[in-house]
């Protein structure tokens, strides 16, 4: 590496518009695997509060993939993993893929961290961080204090001493336990939620600690999160992962604003620079988000798009990665749609053949029952304008058919992708309904992510029409779905949950389907989509589904 510190060039285009005066001291809060659903669903008292007293966001976008190290570099760097070059976990100062576009002697790319100690080099500022990975991302010689504790608890009470003792101008704290439950318990789970609250009673303490210092008229308190979570796992590209909440208090933020503009993760580093009026590196990217303050209006947007009504709910609800619907064995499935936010509605229109719901459709009066397999779509149609669409895959079977997939089960270690298990001996073997992975089957050990394992998963399936078919596998770690030996769906490596298409010319009559599945460690998830002509994409449904 050259030992050559890079001159970080400043916007000469400054705005005119100032920050709050009062704004003295900025206070971030970052909760680790804090998803903007997981906000609302929890009901954490405090944070509820400060949002009805200051402004927020519950659409923040993150950057991918929705892992911590590229997450949190973002929201102190001002960047994305394409300008700063931190593209994933396995991130070393020594060891790394991409080069940032501009960086220190040590390949740092600048972080808020850099330009406070630039602009205001006597002026205290400090971290003190639960995951030991935070620390790594910036500079230490940036702050006055670095230091991390093993427990959310112990981290909590230090910052709090720290903001009393030291009443610094600039300081942040990060919060583990919520991602930590998400992946022991599952995101979206009552102990998810309980994590949430937990972290919330610790905001609650750096809020009294604040107090305490005599800082509170004159400090910006931003909450911050590094991504969401699905199942027990993230680092793929689901909408959960993607979706943060952003929340604001102090001098100067509107009072109880619901923010409208757009707001992306990096803009967090832009809007601590503008509160404390550093001038920001030209290579960041993050704009300051001024629409959370008094006197500054929401930006213009010269190009709108469709701004559409929030989807219906349809019941059952999923549990964990699991879509809507489920299946439904020797019984009908019983199925209630409501609005967001779960009351029935007159504006509700609906389908059960897979196609989008217009003013032409079936119009939702009351639960209805499907005895055969079938996906559901939904959506509000409110004055002429039609809102997102919710959709339920629904799976009806009656037993004593013949249906069923085949599975061999494989323990495994050292594994960074799927292996070759035709190779392998099988430490179970057995038979389920869908494509998919048995929690029962596992041990406690392959459950939490300690044991690698591996699935073989075999069935028939019926194709009824002739023609061209895409198949999908969902999958955390990665998969692989072969039809008649060919392989059709590459979703192979060690990541977290995303899906893959292929396509595949097939005939009228029964197929050999395969899949492959490894899980590397954490989280995990199997899924099998498809769709061909006359079949709206959908799970591939146990009806279809044969042994022999």
């Amino acid at each position: 590496m050259l030992g050559v510190v890079a001159t970080i060039a400043f916007t000469s285009c400054q705005q005119k518009e100032q920050p709050p005066d009062d704004i003295k001291h900025v206070v971030v809060i970052g909760i680790d695997g804090f998803s903007a659903s997981g906000l609302r669903k929890a009901n954490p008292a405090f944070m509820d509060s400060l949002m009805s007293v200051g402004a927020y966001s519950l659409s923040v976008r993150t950057v991918l993939p929705t892992v911590s190290s590229p997450n949190w570099a973002s929201l102190i760097m001002g960047a994305g993993p394409a300008q700063h070059g931190i593209t994933s976990n396995d991130w070393e100062l020594d060891d790394f893929q991409i080069d940032p576009v501009i960086s220190d002697s040590n390949y740092r790319f600048p972080s808020i961290f850099t330009i406070f100690r630039d602009q205001r080099p006597t002026d205290e500022v400090g971290t003190i961080y639960n995951w030991s990975g935070f620390g790594r991302l910036f500079d230490s010689n940036d702050v006055n204090l670095s230091k991390t504790y093993p427990t959310q608890d112990e981290t909590v009470q230090a910052f709090a001493n720290y903001i009393v003792d030291k009443k610094p101008v600039f300081s942040w704290v990060h919060f583990d336990e919520v991602d930590h439950s998400g992946h022991d318990q599952g995101h979206g789970t009552p102990a998810y939620f309980e994590a949430i609250r937990k972290a919330d009673s610790c905001v609650r303490v750096v809020y009294e600690a604040i107090k305490r210092a005599g800082m509170e008229k004159n400090t910006l308190l931003l909450i911050v999160a590094d991504h969401g979570g699905i199942g027990k796992g993230h680092g793929g590209e689901d909408i959960e992962e993607l979706t943060i909440p952003m929340i604001f208090y102090g001098p100067g933020v509107k009072k109880g604003h619901a923010i409208q503009q757009q707001i992306y993760q990096y803009d967090a580093a832009a809007t601590i620079a503008f509160a404390l009026k550093l001038k920001q590196p030209y290579e960041w990217i993050g704009r300051p988000v001024k629409a959370a303050f008094e006197g500054f209006d929401e930006p213009a947007i010269n190009w709108k798009g469709v701004k559409r009504q929030v989807a219906p709910t349809i019941y059952p609800k999923p549990v964990s990665y699991a879509p809507t619907g489920g299946l439904f064995i020797d019984t009908v499935a019983v199925v209630r749609i409501s609005d967001y936010n779960e009351q029935e509605s007159e504006n509700i229109y609906y389908t059960t053949d897979g196609t989008d719901p217009d003013l032409s459709s079936k119009k939702y009066t009351g639960p209805f029952t499907l005895d055969q397999t079938a996906v559901v779509k939904a959506r509000m149609i409110e004055n002429g304008a039609a809102g997102k669409i919710a959709t339920g895959y629904f799976r009806v079977l009656k037993s004593g058919q013949g249906n069923g997939v085949r599975y061999k089960q494989y323990q495994g270690k050292g594994w960074k992708d799927i292996p070759n298990f035709d190779a392998l001996q099988p430490v179970a073997e057995y038979t389920g309904h869908e494509f998919q992975v048995d929690d029962a089957k596992l041990s406690p050990a392959q459950k939490d992510g300690s044991v690698q394992f591996g699935l073989v998963a075999e069935s028939f399936l019926d194709i009824p029409v002739e023609g061209e078919y895409r198949f999908y596998t969902r999958s955390d770690d990665g998969s692989k779905l072969y039809v008649n030996g060919k392989l059709v769906v590459d979703n192979g490596g060690d990541h977290g949950v995303q899906e893959r298409v292929g396509k595949i010319e097939l005939t009228k009559g029964r197929h050999l389907i395969r899949i492959e599945h490894f899980n590397g460690s954490g989280g995990y998830w199997l899924e099998a989509y498809y769709n061909g002509p006359g079949l709206a994409k959908q799970i591939i449904p146990a009806d279809r589904l044969f042994l022999r």
